[in-house]
């Protein structure tokens, strides 16, 4: 959840530091620290609350200067946002710690370490590990073996990197649980949570795996394993630039994101349909063993991702697919009876959620027939575990509400679902329109982009409002689901999604004129049963939002709509996602909130 970089370099790493914290804010904001090894052998820190803006805001004034060091930016889990919970921890002048994670037995080792003399400064579990360092280091191990014990007594997931200044050729670092990356440059080498980070200094990588610990000097890199093997970790080139995750001419990373939608779409399509058929061997050889053995499928996902299987268990239900959609943290708790032959898919935009992580370790002792994830991290965790990975190839997503990476993983499970149906009896015509409607969805996409500005008028209305109801059936439910978690996300309206034709089962109640009511209207056999749900709503004076197919007559009174034109049925949950994202984009810029980094969340969910 947090972001930590690191470096060791022959120059001032200071600027590396904060650059790379920048490109990492959408994994914390609550708070930023930075401490570094400077000339006179001394640990320096400066920590600030807020974002990576307010850490340089004190650095100008009083600047930091060293040739090793770790930053942090901080989303909270143990303590409240306040300096002296921000990270670097540090245990008198001995060691420096940034850690992202949870300590789960910290309370048990720091009623320890109080026993022998350890003063606690800040709420988090993190300084915790800081003196349990110190007091490994005092008996005499080098700073290598002491991260080494040190990690023997933690328990929970946690990214860690450490300096001291009485080491000043290495800075030690440790991942299990959460993510970690160390980029390789010449004479220096750095180490973040994430590439992004480091795509200024360096597109070389080593990606550690679970339960490694490295020594990260100027001049090498040294990866033990879980088992205190050494080990080579690949090196890999990352194709991505310094450039991919700036804004460009747009005034948030979200509005671009939901630009990118047409182009990524389409790279997410390349290469796996051709001539109005699937090809099957785009999915690689592994997966076409899976999708001829599999009778069912049981997809586990969190938030937005959790409402693109639901999406999908619409479409491999209407081919004869068994399909169950679940929420990763409420399925690793409980008893999960197996089918025989059932498939396991994942879906995550990082690859690095820690409940979904969990949700495929379990999955693995449970009899599935296999592992499938769809991901947009070729590098992350939950590609690396799973037998077949689906990759979305939506590119960085900053903005911590979701946009592309959800469009991309719809498109995704459609292609999926596209394999089960031609292994379930779909003839070549049938194929033929599925496919046409796939190349179909970035220039249908392009077009719903062009009524940006009629949506913004639209969302004027919401500047007041403090509740929302959105509405949908068959496919458009999580659909409406998505929306409401957009709004809310980012413009703190409190908005819900039903299904309509529950609406008169309990939140019927809620409507009145100051409740506006959101739904999309695709020309489908559900529509006049929806129609009559809306008149519901305008008997009881609820003002209607609506999103339409150009086909559709709609009867009724003080309603605002706008129409979507040559929209596929197939693909329409797709395309109308669009609409309900800008929308929820318009209201937060309206309403004067963080667009890319609404309070209290963060994007990359690494803890349980």
């Amino acid at each position: 959840m947090c972001g930590i970089v690191g470096a060791i370099a022959e120059r001032n790493v200071t600027p590396i530091l904060l650059e790379g914290l920048r490109r990492l804010e959408y994994r914390g904001y609550d708070s930023a620290g930075i401490a570094v090894r400077d000339s006179q052998a001394h640990l320096q820190r400066m920590r600030a609350v807020g974002k990576v803006a307010q850490l340089q805001a004190s650095l100008d004034k009083t600047p930091l200067s060293g040739d090793l060091g770790i930053a942090h930016t901080r989303w909270a889990t143990h303590g409240m946002p306040a300096e002296r919970n921000a990270h670097p921890h540090m245990s008198g002048e001995k060691v420096a710690v940034v850690h992202n994670g949870i300590v789960e037995n910290h309370a048990e080792l720091r009623a320890a370490l109080r026993g022998q003399g350890f003063v606690f400064t800040s709420e988090t579990d993190t300084e915790v590990i800081a003196h349990l360092l110190a007091s490994l280091l005092s008996s005499g191990r080098d700073l290598f073996t002491a991260v080494r014990e040190a990690c023997r007594q933690l328990v929970g997931a946690y990214a860690l990197a450490v300096v001291s200044p009485d080491d000043p050729d290495r800075l030690v670092v440790a991942r299990a649980g959460s993510p970690l990356v160390v980029g390789v440059g010449v004479g220096e080498n750095f180490i973040a949570s994430d590439v992004f980070a480091l795509l200024p200094v360096t597109q070389r990588f080593l990606f550690l795996e679970e339960g490694d610990i490295a020594e990260v000097r100027r001049d090498g890199i040294t990866v033990l394993d879980a088992s205190g093997q050494a080990v080579e970790r690949p090196l890999r080139e990352s194709t991505l630039t310094a450039s991919t995750a700036d804004k460009g001419p747009y005034r948030h990373y979200m509005l671009k994101e939901i630009f990118e939608q047409p182009a990524v779409v389409a790279e997410t399509l390349e290469g796996r349909i051709y001539k109005g058929r699937l090809l099957d061997e785009s999915f690689g050889h592994e997966a076409k063993a899976l999708l001829d053995r599999a009778r069912g499928v049981h997809i586990v996902a969190c938030g937005t991702s959790f409402h693109a299987g639901l999406v999908a268990r619409y479409w491999l239900e209407e081919f004869g697919v068994p399909c169950s959609v679940e929420v990763a943290s409420e399925y690793r708790y409980r008893h999960v009876v197996v089918p025989k032959d059932t498939l396991f898919v994942t879906i995550s935009q990082s690859g690095e959620t820690a409940d979904t992580l969990a949700a495929l370790r379990g999955a693995r002792k449970q009899g599935y027939l296999g592992t499938l994830c769809i991901c947009n991290v070729p590098e992350s965790s939950l590609v690396r575990e799973s037998d077949v990975a689906l990759m979305t190839r939506a590119g960085p997503e900053i903005g911590v509400a979701s946009t592309k990476a959800f469009t991309t993983q719809l498109v995704a499970l459609r292609l999926l679902a596209l394999a089960f149906a031609r292994r379930h009896g779909m003839t070549a015509e049938q194929e033929r329109v599925f496919v046409e409607e796939l190349e179909a969805l970035p220039r249908q996409i392009e077009v719903v982009l062009q009524l940006s500005d009629s949506i913004q008028a639209m969302a004027d209305a919401f500047g007041d409002k403090q509740h929302a109801l959105f509405l949908g059936r068959g496919t458009f439910y999580p659909i409406a689901l998505e929306g409401a978690l957009k709004l809310k996300e980012i413009s703190y309206i409190h908005a819900e999604a039903y299904p309509a034709g529950e609406l008169k089962h309990g939140p019927l109640a809620l409507v009145d004129a100051s409740m506006p009511v959101i739904c999309a209207l695709p020309n489908d056999p559900l529509l006049d049963k929806v129609l009559s749900n809306l008149q519901e709503v305008r008997a009881r004076g609820g003002e209607l939002f609506l999103f339409s197919d150009q086909q559709v007559q709609i009867h009724l009174d003080r309603f605002q709509n706008l129409t979507l034109s040559d929209i596929c049925p197939g693909t329409a949950p797709i395309v109308y996602s669009v609409p309900l994202q800008l929308l929820a984009y318009h209201v937060a810029v309206l309403r004067g909130t963080d667009v890319d980094q609404p309070r209290n969340l963060a994007k990359s969910v690494t803890v349980e």
